[in-house]
C-alpha cells in the first residue's frame, strides 16, 4: 500500500516531467499559428512589362492601391521579366495589352504565385480581358504543389533531432569524440534516406541528386552535432531546445509553405539566416533557378554546422573537466599545526 508521502513525491515527479510536453504544446501553438494563421503580402516584388506613360501609370496605380503589400516596378521587355523571375528578383510580371499575360515561377513558392495570380486577375478583369498565366519555372512532376522540398526538410529534421535523444542518452558513457563520429554517421544515413525518397521513390527532385545529398548531409549533421553538444548541458531539456530550434522556428521560417513576403516581420527576418531556410532555398536554387544565390544558402548551412562543431568542443571540454579528480581540500594551517603537536610526543 502506497503511503501519502510516496504519492505526493510521485506526483511531484510526474508533474515535473509534464512541464516539457506542455511547454512544447505552447511553443508549437505560438510558432505555427503565429507564422501561418494570417498570411498577407508585404513588399511582394512584382513588375509591369513595358515602357512609356501607360505602363508607368498602371504601375503607380497598382502601387498606390496595394500600399505596402506590393513592391511594384517596371521592366522593359518580357525577356527581362523572365530573367528577373529566374533570379528571384521578382515573383510575378504582368504584360498588359489586348491579351494580357502574367509570368510566375511557381517552383519558388506555389502560395506566392497564387497570391500574385489573384492580384493580376483582378487587374485584367478591370480591363475586361482574360488573363494568360505562364509558369517560367514549374516544379517537378512529382511535386506539383512545389511543397515537397518542405516535407523533405521535415523528414530530415525529425530523423536528425530524434536521433539526438538516442546518442545523448544511450551513448552518454561514450567519449564525446565517439559520440560526435556517431552523430556524423547518423547524419549521412538520414541524408541518404532523404535523397532516396526525394529522388527515385517520389521524384521530387529529378537531377543533381549528389548535390542534394551533400546539402542534406551538411544540414542534418549540423542539427545532430548541435543536439549532442547541447545534451551535455541541458540533459532532459535537450529535446525541448531541439524542438524550439529545429521545429518551432525552423519549419515556420523555411519558406516551404509561405515565403517571408507573406509572413510577419519576426518569422520573415529569421528566414534570412535559419538553417531550414538555407536548405529549402538552397535546393530550390540548385534544382529550379540555375544556382542563383546558392553560395549564400550554402554559407548558412555551413555556419550552422560550424556552430555544432563549436558546441561539441565545448561539451567535450566541460565533460573532461567534470571527470578530472578534484584535489582534497587543504587543511587549515591551525588544524595542521594542532595535528602535528598531537602526533609528536612532548
Amino acid at each position: 500500500m502506497t503511503s501519502s508521502g510516496d504519492t505526493r513525491a510521485t506526483l511531484r515527479h510526474l508533474f515535473g516531467h509534464l512541464i516539457v510536453p506542455l511547454l512544447m504544446c505552447v511553443g508549437m501553438g505560438l510558432a505555427y499559428l503565429g507564422a501561418f494563421h494570417q498570411p498577407e503580402p508585404h513588399d511582394l516584388r512584382v513588375a509591369i512589362v513595358g515602357s512609356g506613360p501607360r505602363t508607368q501609370v498602371l504601375a503607380q496605380t497598382l502601387k498606390d492601391k496595394a500600399a505596402d503589400a506590393l513592391d511594384v516596378r517596371t521592366v522593359p521587355t518580357r525577356d527581362t521579366a523572365v530573367s528577373q523571375l529566374q533570379d528571384q528578383k521578382i515573383f510575378g510580371a504582368y504584360a498588359p495589352g489586348a491579351s494580357p499575360e502574367l509570368l510566375v515561377a511557381s517552383a519558388g513558392s506555389d502560395t506566392t504565385a497564387t497570391v500574385v495570380q489573384k492580384v493580376f486577375t483582378d487587374v485584367a478583369s478591370a480591363q475586361h480581358a482574360p488573363l494568360k498565366v505562364t509558369d517560367v519555372a514549374p516544379p517537378a512532376k512529382g511535386d506539383p504543389t512545389a511543397q515537397g522540398l518542405f516535407f523533405l526538410l521535415v523528414a530530415l529534421s525529425i530523423g536528425s533531432y530524434t536521433s539526438v535523444a538516442a546518442i545523448g542518452g544511450a551513448g552518454a558513457p561514450l567519449p564525446m569524440r565517439l559520440r560526435a563520429l556517431i552523430a556524423v554517421g547518423t547524419g549521412l544515413v538520414v541524408s541518404a534516406i532523404g535523397t532516396l525518397l526525394a529522388g527515385p521513390v517520389f521524384h521530387l527532385v529529378d537531377h543533381d541528386l549528389p548535390a542534394l545529398f551533400g546539402m542534406a548531409a551538411v544540414y542534418t549533421t549540423g542539427i545532430l552535432l548541435i543536439g549532442v553538444g547541447l545534451h551535455t548541458f541541458l540533459k532532459r531539456f535537450t529535446m525541448l531546445a531541439m524542438m524550439v530550434l529545429f521545429v518551432m522556428l525552423n519549419f515556420t521560417t523555411a519558406g516551404g509553405v509561405f515565403r517571408p513576403e507573406l509572413q510577419n516581420g519576426f518569422f520573415a527576418s529569421l528566414h534570412s539566416f535559419w538553417t531550414g531556410a538555407g536548405f529549402v532555398e538552397g535546393v530550390r536554387s540548385l534544382v529550379y533557378f540555375d544556382g542563383h544565390a546558392l553560395g549564400g544558402h550554402l554559407l548558412t548551412l555551413g555556419l550552422w554546422l560550424l556552430a555544432g562543431v563549436v558546441l561539441i568542443c565545448l561539451a567535450a571540454y566541460h565533460e573532461s573537466r567534470a571527470r578530472r579528480p578534484r584535489p582534497a581540500p587543504a587543511l587549515a594551517r591551525e588544524d595542521l599545526e594542532q595535528e602535528l603537536e598531537e602526533a609528536v610526543p612532548a
